[in-house]
C-alpha cells in the first residue's frame, strides 16, 4: 500500500478529518489533502511524527507491506543525494587545500633568499617549483573529477 493510502485509512480508522488530523500535526489542511492524493510527501522528521501519533513503526507506514514504495524510495534516494552531496564538499575541500598548497609554494620559492656560498655553490629552493605544480595540478584534477562525476549523475537522473 502507497503511503498516501495508508495515511487515508489510518486517518479515517481513528475517524479523524484532514482538518483534525493536520491540527494534530501542526500543518495545513492542504498539506494532509496533497499527502493523500499522491501530489507530494512529507518530510522525515513528519514521518516520524506521524509514525508516533498512529502508534505504528516506520517499516508499517512507509512500507506499508512488502514492496517498496515511493516514500520508501524517496527516504532512499535523499539518503543517498546526501552522502554524494557530502563527498562532492569533502572532495572540493581536498582539492582547495592542494591548490592552495602548491600556490604557497610558489610563494615561498618566490620570497626565497638565492646565495652562493663561499665554496661556489648556488643555494636556491629549485624543489618547490614542481612540488608547487605538482600540488596545483592535483587540485585541480580534484575539482575536475567531482565536477564531472556531478554533472553525470545530473545527465543520469535528468534523463532517466
Amino acid at each position: 500500500m502507497e503511503f498516501n493510502e495508508q495515511l487515508k485509512v489510518l486517518r479515517k480508522e481513528r475517524s479523524l478529518t484532514q482538518e483534525q488530523l493536520a491540527n494534530e500535526l501542526n500543518v495545513s489542511r492542504q498539506a494532509i489533502s496533497n499527502w493523500e492524493n499522491n501530489k507530494n510527501l512529507p518530510d522525515l522528521e513528519m514521518v516520524v511524527t506521524i509514525a508516533q501519533l498512529f502508534d505504528l513503526s516506520l517499516d508499517e507506514l512507509i512500507l506499508g507491506g512488502k514492496e517498496m514504495t515511493n516514500m520508501a524510495e524517496k527516504l532512499i534516494n535523499d539518503g543517498s543525494e546526501t552522502r554524494r552531496a557530502k563527498m562532492n564538499l569533502i572532495s572540493i575541500s581536498i582539492g582547495a587545500v592542494l591548490f592552495l598548497m602548491g600556490v604557497a609554494c610558489l610563494l615561498i620559492k618566490s620570497v626565497s633568499v638565492e646565495y652562493i656560498d663561499a665554496q661556489g655553490f648556488l643555494h636556491e629552493n629549485f624543489f618547490l617549483i614542481p612540488i608547487a605544480l605538482l600540488l596545483m595540478f592535483s587540485g585541480i584534477l580534484v575539482f575536475a573529477i567531482t565536477g564531472f562525476k556531478s554533472l553525470r549523475f545530473w545527465w543520469v537522473n535528468k534523463y532517466r
